[in-house]
């Protein structure tokens, strides 16, 4: 039977194309995200996705039977580039809402994405979820290395490394904007002095690094790696974060390239939750 589906922190719903990759019906999507760009986005992939708005608004009685739950909480408190501040970043608290509705809604299947974290911060989070992470690193199914646990009902394994490299995923015609002029040249170098951190060039047989939402901040977060060809030294574009990412080529540029940046970085590897989602059909 399709499933009705309960996206919490939607942002650009990843989460359907995994369902969709998946082969698992869906009757009624509803979603949760504020951010109106990625709502923008997933509008126009998704034209049928019941937006709900704020999660803190959402009560399970407003709801139809949900058979999954999903959702991959604001991650700014637990992550190591951060402060560490834990559940006392108000957007980690956000997690308590995700444990609310699946307490209220009572699912028969359940997805918490986050980033790795304290061993402290992990075990609230488990306690409340009844369950221990999985680690799924996603150069397994696509070309960045980005370690990431799944908290799940599903019983699902760790997918087969693809061997997809840099190389497989990246554009070779690329608009000259992307490139690096002689001012940013002088800039970067600068940068590496005073980090005392030498720029690195992935190589087509590498994985790259991964993709952040710190992206949008005029592209800065890839000051200290680039891509080096015949015309010199650029970054990433956005269309290579989708392919890092597993996420369809252009599903993101209705928006600007700053928004792509920030919503990719924020968003899933879409073929490691459609790896778990296959889990489903083994039990239906």
């Amino acid at each position: 039977m399709p499933f009705n589906v309960l996206s919490l922190f939607d942002g650009m719903s990843c989460g359907q194309i995994a369902l969709d990759r998946a082969n698992i019906p869906i009757n009624k999507y509803f979603a949760s995200e504020i951010d109106k760009y990625a709502i923008q986005v997933t509008k126009r992939n998704y034209p049928n996705t019941i937006h709900l708005g704020d999660v803190c608004n959402i009560k399970a009685s407003d709801l139809p039977k949900i058979d999954l739950i999903m959702g991959g909480s604001p991650c700014q408190g637990f992550s190591y580039a951060g402060k560490m501040l834990n559940f006392e970043d108000p957007r980690s608290k956000l997690f308590f809402e995700f444990h609310r509705l699946v307490e209220e809604c009572k699912p028969k299947y359940f997805l918490l994405e986050n980033v790795k974290m304290k061993k402290e911060s992990e075990s609230i989070i488990s306690s409340h979820m009844n369950c221990n992470p999985i680690t799924i690193n996603s150069n397994l199914v696509s070309a960045q290395n980005r370690k990431r646990l799944y908290w799940t009902n599903i019983k699902c394994s760790i997918p087969e490394d693809r061997n997809i490299n840099w190389g497989d995923i990246r554009e070779y015609n690329v608009d000259r904007k992307f490139y690096y002029s002689e001012k940013g040249l002088q800039w970067l170098k600068g940068q590496e002095k005073i980090k005392n951190k030498p720029l690195a060039i992935w190589r087509d047989s590498e994985k790259c690094q991964m993709i952040e939402a710190s992206h949008y901040k005029n592209y800065s977060s890839q000051r200290f790696f680039g891509i080096k060809d015949s015309h010199g030294l650029r970054y990433i574009t956005p269309l290579e974060c989708e392919r890092a990412q597993t996420i369809p080529d252009n599903y993101t540029n209705c928006v600007s390239n700053t928004q792509r940046y920030k919503m990719i970085g924020n968003g899933w590897t879409v073929d490691v939750i459609a790896h778990i989602f296959k889990g489903i059909l083994q039990c239906v």
